[in-house]
């Protein structure tokens, strides 16, 4: 892996979206040796259920409003909110309006890959 990593909107714009669950969309922006961030569009009504992986998670909603659910603690989140989930820690997702974010992951998630 080089030591750098630059990604311009124009080849970030021809990539395809991943589909993940009904509603939500994946989109890998760039990821090195530790790290992984990624865009997600979350369509209205959608919904992220109950999990939790080993990787910590920082993320920053962009446009919309989501519901999380952090260890039964339920947060209503809106454009400009962000967050940092450890490791192994259950979390979910229900989307309020039509949502974009971002989130960066650690260690890089390979699944994604």
């Amino acid at each position: 892996m080089e030591s750098y990593q630059v990604k311009k909107s124009r080849e970030l714009d021809r990539q395809t979206s991943v589909p993940m669950v009904d509603g939500v969309r994946r989109k890998n922006l760039v990821y090195g040796e530790k790290t992984l961030m990624a865009q997600f569009e979350l369509d209205r009504g959608s919904h992220l259920p109950l999990h939790k992986h080993p990787h910590e998670q920082t993320g920053y909603l962009l446009d919309g409003k989501i519901e999380m659910v952090i260890e039964g603690e339920t947060y209503e989140l809106s454009s400009g909110d962000a967050w940092c989930i450890s490791g192994n820690v259950e979390h979910e997702v229900k989307v309020l309006e039509d949502t974009t974010l971002v989130e960066v992951f650690s260690p890089v998630r390979e699944d994604f890959l």
